[in-house]
């Protein structure tokens, strides 16, 4: 009778470290493909505004003869962007192409024949449309990599994390011309 009862101790045991086990795998495989969808919405439009570049560059050209290294920065960025096929290396990039069209749009406000032509208003109306969707889904792409992070270095999630190879993943940033309203920076 002993050794039946500890033969079913065992196995409820057992059955127990499985099930916390794949209680814990199904939680970080969760938060995995949480982090991929938010980064999939998100490329959407990132994919949208690397493609705007190229016509920003051109229309640009014509009036800005002397920033000629921030057009090709911005063009060597969306040639970046659109070859990598890694998440945090296009999320890298994408922070990199925010600061660099903030650039972009507070050097044009020295060219008044650029900011009059209406192909560049389009396109800075366009590429504006585009930022403010990035800033919308960014909130929810930056929640889901958050939650990932914590969730691969909570104990003992964090064995299991190791043991599958996952990584931190990189945040969305915000750049200092985001931060600034009406002149003045938070």
């Amino acid at each position: 009778m002993n050794q039946t009862v500890a033969i079913i101790l065992l196995i409820l045991l057992g059955v127990v470290i499985i099930s916390f086990l794949i209680n814990l795998y199904n939680k970080l495989i969760m938060l995995k493909f949480n982090v991929d969808k938010a980064y999939g919405n998100i490329d959407v439009v990132l994919k949208q505004r690397a493609d705007e570049i190229p016509n920003l560059v051109t229309v640009a050209k014509h009036f800005m003869n002397y920033e000629e290294k921030l057009l090709a920065r911005l063009t060597e960025l969306r040639t970046f962007y659109n070859n990598s096929t890694d998440a945090d290396k296009r999320t890298e990039i994408a922070n990199e192409t925010s600061k660099a069209l903030s650039s972009f749009f507070a050097v044009s406000e020295n060219y008044p024949e650029l900011k009059s032509n209406n192909n560049f208003l389009e396109l800075q109306k366009r590429i504006s449309d585009l930022e403010n969707k990035i800033a919308d889904r960014r909130e929810f792409f930056n929640d889901s990599v958050n939650l990932y992070n914590i969730g691969i270095h909570e104990f003992p999630n964090v064995i299991l994390a190791k043991m599958l190879g996952y990584k931190d993943k990189t945040l969305l940033e915000i750049t200092n011309a985001e931060k600034q309203y009406d002149g003045v920076q938070f």
